[in-house]
């Protein structure tokens, strides 16, 4: 958490903008969910339109590669609390167009010791370097698309998981959304085509438009076991009957 209030009266207002934008940075080296807090859209406790400086305030957060960006008066004693939130989320998905957002070297010249994490990496790698509609991560613990996350590039991310925890926790995960699929209850040559399924019922895509799946082979019964990675069109899959 990037607490400006708290922060600014440790170093001082002139130190802000640089200690962000490196804490912001440190949070998504290590893999940790990062969020920026604290009189964002002040303004919008008395006021119905943020100030040109909350607007660049907030798009900055987002360029400097933050997960998310937190309100606290202005929703909970501010006079337009439904105002404020539309207003953070058009400028959040504006700034998240801008070119340089959808760029990431992150950890471009490491090594990996998990199975899991380097087929998260060549997702993403595959991603940006192949005209893909949407990513799905058919995951129990999160981690996949926490990794995933890491890496930008303005495709969506689905969590497909049975697990209510891992759901509500992969919200906060940048890009990323969680949608609820039994995969214990399907067949392991059915997954394809129930995802591009779930996918296609939900509006995310349409037919022609191609996917990322992942998986792993012992799915429902071992966490962390993602060491499986396939592109598919959505209506080329069938669903086998077993």
């Amino acid at each position: 958490m990037v607490a400006r209030g708290d922060l600014g009266v440790e170093v001082g207002d002139a130190e802000l903008p640089a200690i962000q934008k490196d804490l912001i940075q440190r949070a998504r080296a290590r893999d940790r969910v990062v969020i920026t807090a604290t009189q964002m859209m002040e303004s919008m406790i008395e006021n119905s339109i943020p100030t040109r400086a909350e607007v660049f305030d907030v798009a900055n957060a987002v360029h400097d590669g933050t997960d998310a960006v937190m309100l606290s008066g202005e929703t909970a004693a501010g006079l337009y609390p439904v105002k404020v939130v539309q207003a953070m989320s058009r400028i959040c998905e504006s700034a998240e167009k801008h070119p340089r957002v959808m760029k990431s070297d992150h950890r471009a010249n490491l090594t990996f010791n998990r199975v899991d994490e380097a087929i998260a990496m060549a997702t993403m790698y595959t991603a940006n370097h192949l005209n893909v509609d949407a990513i799905s991560a058919l995951t129990e613990s999160g981690s996949t698309v926490l990794w995933m996350s890491r890496i930008s590039s303005g495709i969506p991310i689905y969590a497909l998981s049975p697990i209510e925890k891992t759901r509500r926790k992969v919200t906060l995960y940048r890009g990323v959304y969680p949608l609820s699929i039994d995969f214990t209850q399907i067949g392991p040559y059915d997954i394809s085509s129930k995802v591009a399924e779930l996918l296609t019922n939900k509006g995310v895509v349409k037919e022609g438009d191609r996917i990322i799946i992942t998986r792993g082979d012992f799915l429902g019964k071992e966490a962390g076991g993602t060491n499986a990675m396939k592109v598919v069109t959505i209506g080329d899959v069938r669903v086998t009957q077993n």
